[in-house]
């Protein structure tokens, strides 16, 4: 029976983020246990509650309510407020020793134009645990550039080296580096709160999307350090290793990926029933291959072309353990039965969005698993009650922070304390 009492049970995070890395990092959190509050600013919340779908039906529609929302603040408390409201600033600053991390991504010195740097609150709270997430830092000459994951992408040298040879450089269409940041965030945090453990002080860290780009580059930078006149350049489908490591396309249209190291290559030559290759002195070595991998790519693609159907030649690829994939649309990917039994791909469900499929977490552990149902505060749903439980404040005084415009609230938020 697995334990349902999750790791981060007992700890109280205020989450002062919005968009993708900030949130990722909180919901990770969040699910593992943590009781994570959401600051949510006014007038309208986090910005991603108006982006992907929203609620179609009558009774829902115009609700702060969305699948992008959902996807990054499930299993958060909506706290909303108007932080820059004289008592808004001091119910913040009164919330600060009832809690144990803080995570923020405004842009580099907003929090402390606030009087909320880390030193500001390491004063309130010597226990708390701050963390930052950035573009490029909170110091240094890129310090005040504002951007998102694509502008780090290009910092980081990761743009140039994706694409067509002959073309243009090309985007990585979707939020890798704020996904990553948000998980080395976690990490980073769950550290500090170890260390918290044995010395009894908390501490800052920082993690930015330019850095969590940059330890993406696997084996380039030493190379570009040691060749003082060697750029790597673009190649498209093709690993710049060769192996042959790539896309290739089969006969029906349809694609595969390789992964060929060199201790493989005797293996890949049998799967190919092409023993002349072992011979062939342009092949002789990794570094030759590489050099040669257009001829390589062609023979690997004519082989292919000799099948039918694609999963024909990967259940021949199979046999000898060579390195393989279909590559598959998403659409493929979400039906992918390996992925449902692990939970990699879920599905929840919305009062108002109804029934659709998330990503899960990316680990696994032996002792706990994830609950089956999840949910997504509406705008400030949980005022009351995060203000009645951690700071005792009476219905009257809640209602009075209404009325001055220093709380927020979604207008079809429901009545929820849980």
């Amino acid at each position: 029976m697995k334990n349902m009492n999750s790791m981060l049970q007992g700890y109280r995070v205020l989450d002062m983020t919005q968009i993708v890395a900030g949130p990722t990092c909180s919901r990770i959190m969040a699910e593992l246990g943590a009781d994570v509050v959401k600051l949510e600013l006014a007038p309208y919340g986090d910005r991603t509650r108006f982006g992907g779908l929203k609620p179609r039906d009558p009774i829902h529609k115009g609700s702060s309510q969305s699948t992008y929302f959902f996807q990054h603040n499930h299993s958060k408390k909506s706290l909303a407020l108007d932080w820059k409201h004289p008592k808004g600033q001091a119910l913040l600053r009164a919330l600060i020793p009832h809690f144990d991390v803080l995570v923020e991504n405004f842009s580099p010195g907003v929090m402390a134009r606030a009087g909320l740097a880390y030193e500001d609150l390491k004063a309130l709270n010597p226990r708390l645990v701050m963390c930052s997430i950035s573009l490029a830092g909170q110091t240094g000459p890129l310090s005040q550039k504002p951007g998102y994951d694509y502008i780090a992408q290009a910092y980081a040298g990761i743009t140039d080296l994706i694409g067509d040879p002959q073309g243009d450089p090309a985007l990585i269409t979707m939020a890798m580096g704020d996904t990553a940041t948000g998980i080395s965030a976690a990490m980073a945090i769950g550290y500090a709160l170890l260390n918290r453990e044995r010395t009894g002080c908390g501490q800052y860290v920082e993690a930015t999307l330019l850095d969590t780009y940059f330890q993406m580059h696997e084996v380039a930078i030493p190379r570009v350090s040691l060749r003082k006149n060697y750029t790597p350049k673009r190649t498209g489908s093709q690993h710049p290793d060769g192996g042959p490591t790539g896309v290739f396309k089969c006969a029906d249209g349809s694609y595969i990926a390789l992964a060929i190291l060199p201790h493989q290559w005797e293996a890949f030559v049998k799967a190919l029933d092409a023993p002349e290759l072992l011979t062939d002195p342009r092949y002789a070595t990794a570094p030759l291959r590489r050099d040669n991998n257009e001829s390589l790519k062609d023979k690997l693609e004519t082989w292919l072309g000799s099948f039918g159907r694609r999963d024909e030649a990967l259940a021949e690829l199979e046999k000898y353990r060579i390195p393989c994939a279909p590559v598959l649309t998403l659409n493929e990917a979400m039906e992918h039965p390996h992925l449902k039994q692990r939970n990699t791909i879920r599905s929840v469900q919305d009062e108002g969005l109804g029934e659709f499929q998330i990503p899960g977490l990316p680990v696994t552990f032996s002792d706990w698993e994830p609950k089956d149902k999840l949910r997504a505060d509406l705008l400030g749903q949980h005022n009351e009650s995060v203000l009645r439980d951690v700071l005792n404040m009476s219905e009257n005084d809640i209602e009075h922070l209404y009325e001055e415009g220093v709380l927020i609230k979604d207008k079809k938020s429901r009545n929820c304390t849980v």
